[in-house]
Order: structure tokens, then C-alpha cells, then sequence
């Protein structure tokens, strides 16, 4: 549904779910864990791509989880439970807008691992930012998906060059502007789509000021990798 390179986890997803038929057409039935891990050992040790595994994870298991990587590789995937009414807000609130910027990211990617030690302090700040956000969703407080969006994303900037550029950094102070809380280019950066959380009296004033900009229409998915059909003769 979407053009390859975006930073949507386009790529991820294709390699679970071609798993995920394979063993279907074996008769076999495949735990999600399974086929995670064995999408990131065809991504990564077999690609070589500079990737990580979050995109494997979440495409497999699906739903609205918190995903922990652990240092010994294990991962741990644990769901977040909101009420029915918070999770539409949350869902109604993030709009998805196409920049029209295709880009490479494995050349973002690459440079982003090798600054790693350089980036430690703002690594770890982000991997706290994932834990408050949990415990604020979870007492009602589903705008600080907004601000702690508009704070990970001046963080990620420093990760590596291109991550951002005049163009993006245009579109996200328009947004900000017309009453978007925060927001992020989603994947590496560099391009693809641009996610912005903003307050349901003001989605129609960002709809107005990004309206050059193609929305895709966007929900929380409540399941992963699932066959929806299977014929044989």
C-alpha cells in the first residue's frame, strides 16, 4: 500500500510475512518469536543490512506493546493495556503524511551505528522516554504522546547527518504551528512519512497547513502476521 523506503518497516514486514506463508504452505504452524527472529537472521546476518529488530518484532507480534531489548538478545514483548475510549483518542490523534522524499537508509543507518558510544547519554534518554510514556498513557494522559514525540525527535536529529533537512524541518514547524504537539519522521529519516500528534480540535487546522502533502489514512493494528487466506486445490 505504500512505495519501499519510506520508513514504515515496509521491508520488515514483507520478510515476516513471506516467513510466515511459507510455513503456512508446510502445514506448520510458527509462534510469533520464531518468526521475528529468524526475519532479523535474513535481514541482518544474511543481508547484511545495518538494521535493528524492532521492525521484525513488531510486525510479527502486531498490536500496541512495549518492546524491551535486552543486552543478553533476549526480547521481551509485553502488551499495553488502555481503555477502549483512550486508545481511539490516541489512534484519532496521529496523522501520517507522505513527504514525497524517498531515501536511503542504510547509509543514515551506518552512520547512526557508528556513532553509537558517541550517543550513549542520548540513547539512554530515549530508552527512559519509552518507559514515562508508558506510565502517562496509562493515567489518562494520552497528549504526552505529542510532547515526548516533539522531544525524541530533536534527540534523534543528533543520532546522524540527514536524519532531518530544511525541507522536513519546513513541514514539522508548519505542522507545529497549526497546532501539532510534536511529531517525527518515522524510520531512519531523511524522508518517507511524517507523523504528527496533534489534539482533535486542531487536526483540521495541520490537515489545512500540510494539505500539499498526501495523508495516509492510519489506525493501531490490534494483531500481527496472520494468514487471511489460504487456498489450495
Amino acid at each position: 500500500d505504500i512505495p519501499a523506503g519510506t520508513g514504515l518497516g515496509s521491508s520488515s514486514t514483507v520478510t515476516v510475512g513471506a516467513l510466515h506463508a511459507m510455513y503456512t504452505f508446510q502445514n506448520r504452524a510458527v509462534l510469533p518469536e520464531q518468526l521475528a527472529k529468524e526475519a532479523c537472521e535474513i535481514e541482518i546476518e544474511t543481508l547484511k543490512k545495518p538494521i535493528g529488530i524492532q521492525d521484525q518484532y513488531i510486525a510479527a507480534y502486531g498490536g500496541f506493546k512495549l518492546i524491551e531489548f535486552q543486552k543478553d538478545g533476549q526480547v521481551k514483548v509485553n502488551p499495553i493495556h488502555l481503555e477502549r475510549t483512550r486508545k481511539q483518542q490516541l489512534n484519532e490523534n496521529l496523522l501520517l503524511f507522505y513527504t514525497g522524499m524517498k531515501r536511503q537508509a542504510e547509509s543514515i543507518l551506518t552512520e547512526q551505528k557508528e556513532n553509537i558510544k558517541d550517543r550513549l547519554v542520548i540513547l539512554r534518554h530515549l530508552t527512559q522516554m519509552a518507559h514515562y510514556a508508558l506510565d502517562e498513557l496509562q493515567n489518562g494522559n494520552i497528549d504526552c504522546i505529542g510532547e515526548m514525540l516533539d522531544e525524541s525527535w530533536q534527540l534523534k536529529k543528533q543520532l546522524a547527518s540527514g536524519i532531518s533537512n530544511g525541507i522536513i524541518d519546513s513541514y514539522y514547524q508548519t505542522a507545529r504551528k497549526a497546532g501539532a504537539l510534536g511529531g517525527k519522521v518515522t524510520g531512519a529519516g531523511g524522508g518517507g512519512f511524517l507523523l504528527v500528534y496533534c489534539p482533535h480540535q486542531k487536526r483540521d487546522a495541520v490537515r489545512s497547513a500540510l494539505h500539499t502533502l498526501r495523508e495516509i489514512p492510519v489506525k493501531l493494528e490490534p494483531s500481527g502476521s496472520k494468514v487471511i487466506f489460504d487456498y489450495r486445490r
